[in-house]
């Protein structure tokens, strides 16, 4: 019987390098598409696929993040003097209940996978979600929530996926396929960010994962890869040399590479139009500069 995932994993530690000077003194997950934060896409992502805890695997200057998933009571005490209900429902109804997240530290900058088995000890023996922050979905229904309906079929362990071209697979965990049917597609083998000339197909990994707990015992071994660093690509690889079962999964949506500024930019427009108070105003706004 396949265990429910009740568990995801925020990996929320990096610097945001690429996004300097804005994330000198903000975390970058705290980055605003529209109305809403990044990470919080990502946590209303995982709620509406059934989600129960989150776990935060955060840094130093992190504390905007615990901030923003936390009551601000002399802000809340504001909106309901001055009778903005509306506003006040809204905040209260995207707040968390008590208990549900937990945060763990990263202190040393190590890699994804070693970012995951900081949160151990929170995951226990039960398989897990993490999401990526960076990666903004926009779908019809959920990206999780569509992967965790794929889990119920296969078990083991997957990925959302999508294809790019050749010459950028150098940026991405690549699968080596042996079946896939349009919608999923098994995979012997992981390779983490190959010249794209050695690449085994175009179809890469992005941030979404359904990952059983055994890949702690893999992550625990704490080898460097690829940027000499504890990549999950590998640990991921060495279930499947134990016999674990990997798919990628092809979701029905959009995806927004949001650790790029120009995709970042994208997401802002793309989700800005879709708006439904905003969206008529910024259509006219973008035919202003395009005309």
């Amino acid at each position: 019987m396949k265990r429910r995932v009740r568990k995801a994993v925020f990996p929320v530690a990096g610097l945001g390098t690429r996004f300097l000077p804005a994330t000198k003194a903000m975390p970058k997950e705290m980055l605003p598409v529209v109305d809403k934060p990044l990470i919080h896409y990502a946590v209303e992502e995982a709620k509406a696929a059934g989600i129960e805890q989150f776990f935060f695997v955060t840094s130093r200057q992190k504390s905007a993040i615990e901030d923003h998933f936390d009551h601000a009571f002399e802000l809340e005490t504001m909106l309901r003097e001055r009778g903005k209900i509306d506003l006040l429902s809204e905040l209260e109804a995207r707040m968390p209940q008590p208990g549900q997240i937990t945060y763990t530290r990263q202190q040393i900058p190590l890699g994804l996978g070693h970012a995951v088995w900081c949160a151990r000890a929170l995951v226990g023996d039960e398989p897990f979600a993490v999401l990526l922050a960076d990666d903004l979905l926009l779908c019809e229904r959920p990206c999780l929530a569509q992967m965790i309906e794929a889990y119920a079929r296969t078990g083991g362990n997957l990925a959302a996926v999508v294809e790019v071209p050749r010459e950028e697979t150098r940026r991405y965990g690549v699968l080596d396929v042996i079946a896939d049917d349009g919608r999923l597609a098994r995979a012997r083998g992981l390779v983490e960010k190959p010249d794209p000339a050695a690449a085994p197909s175009t179809l890469t990994i992005i941030g979404r994962y359904i990952i059983q707990p055994e890949v702690f015992a893999h992550l625990s071994c704490g080898k460097p890869g690829s940027n000499d660093e504890i990549q999950l690509t590998d640990a991921l690889s060495k279930l499947i040399a134990d016999g674990q079962a990997f798919h990628g999964v092809r979701f029905e949506g959009k995806r927004f590479d949001c650790g790029d500024k120009l995709g970042f930019l994208e997401a802002t427009i793309a989700l800005g139009l879709a708006h439904p108070e905003l969206g008529m105003g910024l259509r006219q706004v973008l035919k202003s500069y395009l005309s």
